[in-house]
Order: structure tokens, then sequence, then C-alpha cells
């Protein structure tokens, strides 16, 4: 009989970590989503990353763990409810993750962090015109069927991965294409923002996105180095590729805008780091360093292209994420299928069963098995997506009301609003604050003469 593997405890710090980072990512992309909004509508945009931290949390907890990574059923589509229950105790002694030596727990954490930014991904579709109630009912139901499903298909040892043994490291078809495809379904559903796409709907709060973005790329190194485990020298090769790969897509972006637009733009610049991020999730522990900087070129100048085929298409895709993390994911995919090299990472071909990619020697059969697993993925979470929420829509409603998308959804939805620029009131405060130049007015005229609908642009 084999020892027993024991504790761990540099993996399980390293993973403690990464857990930590991946979770400071969906307040990242609330900040990222809520500047790209505009401000009548930043508070719902954020609430509905910040719910989903709630909600998937306890999902996973109670059965989004056990059908994702339990025992398979239902011939390979989820996993045993019975596996991972919510209600049962794991020993942090005995109960260890494989061979890694973490504890269950920790794995447990680690896996939840990527459900919730899986699901919150998906919001950015849906700005400015959303109901609260019908966001947190198609989470739950998005989450149920499509998330948990496809995540034991991927990495649980499912249906997908048995049939075509594809290669994901951290998500490129988990979470990238299945977020992207979901949101085309449910923006379908929805419909159209009043106005677009005749009216300039801008970022409200550019330095909120570059923020967001930063956070997002510090909090990904997390989401690619720690998806290994383990620390060895694929953790790195997984770090590396993620900066060199993220830090070309930039570059990539921002040279489309300067040659289309003769304008480089911070917006620009932080869109591309996020589409080289969700490229290179996929790949980050199968490819060379650079295979890594031609695919971050490349996503970075596909995707700024990519994102004008909601104009073309006429889909309402707010924040564009059908434009980067759906036409991105597919780019992170199919480039292990041309790239993927079993001499950077030995475990393609001995404990996946893959095969090297194009480039280094295994013909084209790895190609057509990441393509098949990321269609139908696309197709499985597109269909269940439009699915629910055509259902929501015709009973509790999905679309907020004409008036409060006119008036603001943050008043409507939450009776709050994100910046209260109005100072009347009077006051030594009040008036130390109008000369000082904020609250919107740079003169010394009392602060009740100020407007009371001044507000930022947007």
């Amino acid at each position: 009989m084999p020892e027993p593997t024991p504790f761990d405890g540099s993996n399980t710090a390293w993973l403690l970590i990464s857990t930590a980072l991946v979770l400071l990512m969906t307040p990242g992309l609330a900040l990222f989503y809520g500047g790209l909004n505009r401000s009548k509508g930043v508070l719902n945009m954020m609430m509905m990353s910040f719910s989903s931290i709630g909600l998937v949390s306890v999902l996973w907890l109670f059965y989004g763990f056990s059908m994702s990574f339990g025992t398979d059923t239902a011939g390979g589509l989820f996993g045993e409810l019975s596996s991972f229950p919510g209600t049962k105790t794991f020993l942090a002694e005995t109960d260890l993750w494989g061979a890694t030596g973490i504890p269950t727990y920790v794995f447990m954490a680690f896996q939840m962090t990527f459900a919730v930014i899986t699901v919150a991904l998906i919001s950015g579709a849906l700005s400015d015109r959303t109901k609260f109630a019908g966001w947190l009912l198609f989470a739950f139901g998005w989450a149920t069927l499509v998330y948990f499903p496809v995540a034991h298909n991927v990495w649980g040892g499912g249906w997908i991965t048995q049939k075509f043994h594809p290669l994901d490291f951290a998500g490129g078809t988990a979470v990238h294409i299945n977020a992207g495809a979901a949101a085309l379904g449910v923006a379908l559903v929805v419909g159209k923002r009043i106005g677009w796409p005749r009216e300039s709907m801008k970022p409200h709060n550019v330095p909120f996105v570059a923020l967001g973005a930063g956070l997002l790329w510090f909090g990904w190194f997390g989401f690619n180095a720690g998806s290994e485990l383990t620390v060895d020298g694929v953790t790195g090769l997984a770090f590396i590729n993620t900066q060199v790969a993220t830090s070309a897509a930039v570059l990539g972006w921002i040279l489309v805008e300067w040659i289309r637009d003769r304008k480089p733009t911070l917006v620009g610049a932080s869109s591309g780091a996020i589409a080289g991020l969700v490229a290179i999730t996929p790949a980050c522990g199968f490819i060379d360093p650079w295979a890594a900087v031609l695919l971050g070129l490349v996503a970075g100048a596909v995707c700024a292209l990519a994102v004008s085929l909601k104009y073309r298409f006429g889909f309402d895709d707010s924040l564009d994420v059908v434009g980067v993390h759906f036409v991105g994911g597919w780019i992170g995919t199919l480039w292990l299928g041309l790239f993927a090299n079993s001499k950077a990472n030995g475990a393609i071909t001995d404990a996946l069963g893959a095969s090297d990619g194009l480039f280094f020697g295994g013909g084209a059969t790895q190609l057509g098995r990441q393509a098949a697993a990321a269609a139908i993925v696309t197709v499985w979470s597109f269909v269940i997506a439009f699915g629910l929420a055509w259902i929501i829509n015709k009973t509790i409603g999905f679309r907020a009301s004409a008036e409060a998308e006119v008036e603001g959804i943050d008043i409507a939805e939450h009776a709050e609003s994100g910046y209260d620029l109005n100072t009347a009131g009077g006051g030594a405060a009040a008036g130390a604050f109008a000369m000082a130049g904020i609250g919107g007015s740079a003169s010394a005229a009392p602060a009740a003469q100020a407007p009371a609908s001044e507000s930022v642009a947007g």
C-alpha cells in the first residue's frame, strides 16, 4: 500500500495566498465594470459583483463543490452531491486533496473564488437595465445548471475530459468562454439600453477602470499560478506567462487604437490587459514564454477589433464581455492546439492524455480537441442562459422599467446613488468645501446656491 500523502505547508500557504488573490479579483471587477458604466447605474453594476460573492459562496459550500469535483454521476455531466456536502466535516490532517498535501477545505475555498468571479463576469453585459432580483435568480440558476457541471467536465474528470482531453490550465473554457456565451444569451433576452447605440454611453470614471484592471491583474497571478496547486517549476512558468502575455496584450490593443483612431486610450490599455489575462488563462502552464508574448499580442489586437461586433450584429453587450472574454477565451483555448509543449509541462502527455500542439509535432489532434470542448461549452452555456433569462423575464421580470432606466437604476433598485454632489445644507463646513472646489463649485458662493442636480458626466 502506498504511503498516504503528508500535509504540505508550502503548498497550502501558496494556495491560501492564491485564494485571497482570486477573491480580490471580484471587487476589482466591480471597480472595472463600475468605471466603464454610466454614473447613474454604477452601484447596480457593482452590486451584481458583490452579490455574486455572497450567493455563489454559499451555493458552493452546500452543493456546488460536490457537483464540480465530486464522483462522476449522470454519465459524467456532474459530480455526486454526496461527495463533499456542506454538512460534512473534513479533517485538516487526513482529508487532503490528492497528492498535493493541501487540506480539502483550502482547495474548496480556492475553487469557490473561481465560481464567484465567473458568475460576476456575466453582469457586464447587463448594465443600466437589470432588476436586481432578476439578476440574483439568474445567478442562482446559471451557477447551478451551467458553471458547476462545466467545471466538473473541464476539471473534475467529467464527460468532456473523458471524451476529448482538452487542456485548460486555469479557466479559458470553464470561466471565460462559459461566461461570455452566457452574457450573449442573456443580453439578447434583456434587449438594448434605451438610446443605444445612438447616444454616447462613455465610461463615467476612467481611473476606476484602471484601478479595477490593476487589481484584476494583481489577483490573476493567484488565478493562474495558483492553479498548479503546488509550488514547482510549472507555477513559475504560469506566473511569468501571465505577466508577459498581459503586457503584450496592452501593446496589441493600444496599437490597434493608434492605427484606427489615432489616439491610444487608458480605457483601451486597461481593456487590453484584461484581454491578455483572459487569453493566457487556459495556456499559462502549457506554453513557453515566447509563445505567451505572441498570444498576448494577438489577443489584444483581435479583442480590440472584436468589441465592434455588437454594433454590426445589433446586440447590446454593454461592457464587452463577449468581445473580450468570449473571444479572448476562444483565442487562448485554440492557441493550445498550436503551441502546447510537453517539454514545458510534461503533464500534457503524461497525466492529462493530451497531445503537443501543431507547431511542436503533435499534428492537429489537440487543436480539434480544444475546438470541440470550447464549442460544447459555448452551446451549453448560451442555451441555458438564454432559457433562464427568458423564463425570468416572463415571470418576475428581468428588465427594469423604462422610467427606472432613464432616471437611474441605482435609485430605482437600491435607493442610493454613487455620487451625492449636492452640498445644500449650509454651514461653515459646506462653505469651506465650496471654496476648495469640492462638490462641483469652485467659487466662494454659499453652498445652497449650487445646482441641486449637479453630477458627474454619464
